[in-house]
């Protein structure tokens, strides 16, 4: 609640989302993110969200899964700022103020949302696992990549899930 109301007072001047009625943020913005941290696997996991902006899908998932490290990264800095605002005094985030591509560190997923697959692939392609939120059939691409079957999200018809692991090109040639 409090990052809804954060974000409500600050959407006004960022312009975070276009969605602002809160029926329609809560079935398009948070409940798609908890669906995604639900289908990760359980335990403690290291997680990057690249591209935040207002914190989808990495701050539900942090507060879905508080075992898990989140790390938001956003590279317009004035997004960036109102996510170190919205995470403040949590223990389980932090927020880069980069670029995807500048981000340095490990971690056991990626995860990302509405984001085009080719401004992500070179920071994903060296990680071992990502989790897309995505419009339409037409899932994420990547030839270092082998995805699951779409799964339907619940923010509605035309949403989808896509999981994928990296894989080795010697296993793309067998």
């Amino acid at each position: 609640m409090a990052h809804y109301q954060l974000l409500m007072r600050w959407n006004r001047v960022l312009n975070l989302t276009r969605i602002t009625g809160t029926a329609a943020l809560v079935d398009q913005h948070y409940v798609e993110s908890v669906f995604l941290a639900e289908r990760l696997p359980a335990g403690r996991l290291t997680v990057v969200d690249i591209g935040s902006g207002a914190g989808f899908p990495g701050i539900p998932l942090a507060v879905a899964r508080p075992e898990c490290r989140v790390r938001l990264v956003e590279a317009h800095q004035r997004k960036a700022v109102f996510l170190k605002e919205a995470v403040r005094g949590w223990t389980n985030v932090e927020v880069s103020a980069c670029r995807a591509e500048e981000l340095e560190g490990c971690f056991d997923w990626a995860v990302t949302r509405a984001v085009n697959w080719r401004d992500v692939e070179p920071v994903v392609a060296r990680l071992a696992m990502h989790a897309a939120l995505l419009g339409g059939k037409e899932g994420p691409g990547g030839p270092c990549f082998v995805w699951d079957p779409p799964v339907d999200s619940p923010a509605g018809p035309g949403r989808f899930l896509y999981l994928g692991r990296r894989v080795s090109r010697e296993t793309l040639q067998a």
